[in-house]
């Protein structure tokens, strides 16, 4: 399972690029029940909290770019881990840059076009509440080509990789390096038809039906309807006002 612990190759940060911050913000606090902090008049960044807890961030896009939640990944040295995913077939979308008082980031993407970052944390520690209601549970890689992934994430993050059976076939579980089943934090499924690669982030709510309905009447739309499974919890993938994708889960007792 997530923690907010420090170790290399989990996830540590989390936020969605839009070009309406305020909009944005407004609809994920109504949905999460969050709080935005950090705005000012012209201002380009903002944090989720829940809880007084960072939960995640809200940003402007770059030019070109389209709205989407971006995972972050521990790295304790993001210069080599870009260097880890290029040699690996990746491609770095934005060097290596300091945040102020924050730490050092990456942008990359893997060889099949899945977009993620890794983040060196400092003053900055990352994410404060994972796995509670209101905050990242669980992060799923959607790929057409699910060993060439695990074999990249290795490379480049150094994660495990184990294989699980579920209806569909298999599902591939990550955990950090030497982690036992415990310490996993995410998966990579086969891609879906008319879906792109993607990473996607999954909060954990109270009753993902009636995060459904929230989504729906803040401007939201329904990418996956709310399922069940078995052993997991219940599930819904949504898409907020701007078309970035995430996804809701009541965990399985």
């Amino acid at each position: 399972m997530l923690t907010t612990n420090a170790t290399p190759g989990t996830p540590n940060w989390l936020d969605v690029g839009s070009p309406d911050i305020e909009r944005t913000a407004a609809f994920y606090t109504a949905v999460f029940g969050w709080e935005a902090r950090g705005f000012a008049p012209g201002g380009e960044y903002a944090l989720f909290l829940h809880g007084n807890k960072t939960v995640g961030a809200v940003g402007t896009l770059d030019d070109g770019a389209s709205s989407a939640w971006t995972i972050y990944f521990h790295s304790p040295d993001v210069d080599s881990t870009a260097r880890a995913a290029r040699e690996a077939g990746g491609r770095v979308r934005l060097e290596p840059v300091d945040v102020p008082g924050g730490g050092r980031l990456v942008q990359l993407t893997d060889p099949a076009g899945a977009e993620f970052a890794a983040f060196q944390p400092g003053e900055n520690p990352g994410l404060e509440l994972v796995t509670e209601p209101g905050s990242l549970a669980w992060t799923e890689l959607h790929s057409p080509e699910p060993d060439t992934a695990r074999a990249f994430y290795r490379a480049v993050l150094g994660w495990d990789a184990t294989d699980l059976p579920v209806a569909e076939g298999r599902y591939t579980v990550f955990t950090p390096a030497g982690g036992d089943e415990d310490a996993s934090f995410g998966g990579v499924a086969p891609l879906r038809p008319g879906h792109h690669p993607h990473w996607l982030p999954y909060i954990e709510v109270a009753d993902t039906d009636a995060a459904v309905a929230k989504s729906a009447a803040e401007g939201g739309t329904v990418v996956m309807p709310a399922t069940d499974h078995e052993g997991v919890g219940r599930t819904a993938w949504l898409a907020d006002p701007f078309g970035a994708r995430f996804a809701v889960i009541t965990s399985s007792a």
